[in-house]
């Protein structure tokens, strides 16, 4: 999980708080980083079981609005998402209010340059704009292309500065229910904004860990001693990059620059289901000239799930091949805690992405015996 440079990293505002907790920091999408406190698979396991608390204040939260100013209702909200839909194939025009969409930004040859989330705001008078979370190691570029393509249309505001935290778990809810009364009620990808110790915060029911939860946008000064009090909850603990990356893995959730990059188009990657039938049929968003062949004609290759036959993991970059031929490769592999073994996600030529198939995994040389598997690996738990 972390990268090669240490110069220059930034931190979050709960950096002392990693420090006080025991937190092992790392260089990750440019800032200081816990990639565990006490152990990635006791994080894991315990997010799984209670309620994990994750700082990923270094994405890239953010507010897209309307050159004009907000408010308008209905017809402020169609202006601001008829521009955000020249970049992105979801329909955001039909999201209703508090209601949040995942979707990607395509280059003009259908590739992959970022996942993200969209949310429209509730209340007529925050119509026209756009609450809008990026990756952390792909927000200045994403930023810049929001910049760039709505110039005189729209304003970027940063929210970068403030703590972002996702709490997980299936015991989530109720620890969120102490502070924020009502959020309970928000079904998976839904917000609600909320005010904690004087300050306006925005709680939105998602994550990316396949379990129940929440994240929360809220200034430093409010934050602190929010998230100082829930440690004092004995369902809460606090969890790193490492558990993180594992619990998405196992719930088959793609992590960008690995999964997903620049040449690999939505259908490959299996999100065929973030571009609305509107989008398909007006076709009018990036690429769409082959993403709309594919839909119709399949993808040459599929991401799928891949389960090693043996103990060992299966690391990204490693070769999949069936009869002695390259048919794919790993992009992201590791140990799964909560199914007791290796899993990992690739890309395989569509002739092989059947569950079941056999697969042989070049490891060090030598061919280790795998199988495409069905994705997630558990199941998700999402409040519907």
């Amino acid at each position: 999980m972390a990268e090669a440079s240490t110069e220059n990293l930034k931190r979050t505002p709960l950096y002392a708080s990693h420090v006080k907790m025991g937190g092992k920091l790392v260089p990750f999408a440019g800032y200081e980083m816990p990639v565990q406190f006490e152990g990635v698979m006791a994080e894991h396991l315990w997010t799984r079981s209670e309620a994990g608390l994750f700082d990923v204040s270094h994405m890239g939260p953010c507010f897209l609005t309307l050159e004009a100013g907000i408010g308008g209702g209905d017809a402020a909200h169609a202006e601001i998402a008829a521009l955000i839909e020249t970049l992105v194939p979801s329909d955001i025009a039909s999201l209703k209010p508090g209601q949040a969409r995942l979707t990607v930004l395509l280059n003009e040859d259908g590739g992959i340059l970022d996942d993200l989330i969209i949310t429209r705001p509730i209340g007529d008078e925050a119509q026209g704009t756009l609450y809008i979370v990026v990756n952390g190691a792909m927000k200045e570029q994403d930023w810049g292309i929001f910049e760039k393509a709505l110039a005189g249309k729209a304003v970027l505001t940063r929210a970068d500065d403030r703590i972002l935290f996702a709490l997980q778990g299936p015991k989530a809810v109720d620890v969120m229910a102490d502070f924020f009364p009502g959020c309970e009620e928000l079904k998976f990808m839904h917000h609600m904004p909320f005010e904690m110790n004087g300050q306006r915060c925005i709680v939105s029911r998602c994550g990316y860990t396949g379990e129940d939860g929440f994240e929360v946008l809220i200034p430093a000064e409010a934050g602190l001693p929010l998230i100082e009090e829930m440690y004092t909850d004995e369902r809460v603990k606090p969890i790193g990059l490492g558990a993180r990356d594992s619990l998405r893995l196992e719930s088959g959730l793609c992590l960008y620059g690995h999964d997903l990059s620049p040449d690999i188009s939505p259908i490959e990657a299996d999100l065929a289901w973030v571009i609305q039938k509107r989008r398909r049929e007006a076709g009018d968003f990036p690429g769409a000239a082959l993403i709309l062949r594919e839909l119709k004609e399949g993808p040459a290759r599929k991401r799928v799930g891949i389960r090693p036959l043996e103990r060992a993991p299966a690391r990204e970059g490693t070769e999949i091949q069936v009869g002695g031929e390259t048919v794919g490769t790993i992009t992201s592999g590791g140990f799964g805690p909560s199914v007791d073994g290796p899993v990992a996600m690739g890309y395989i030529a569509a002739a092989h992405a059947a569950p079941g198939t056999k697969i042989d995994l070049i490891v060090r040389g030598k061919a280790r015996p795998a199988e495409v598997a069905a994705l997630p690996f558990v199941p998700q738990n999402y409040k519907r």
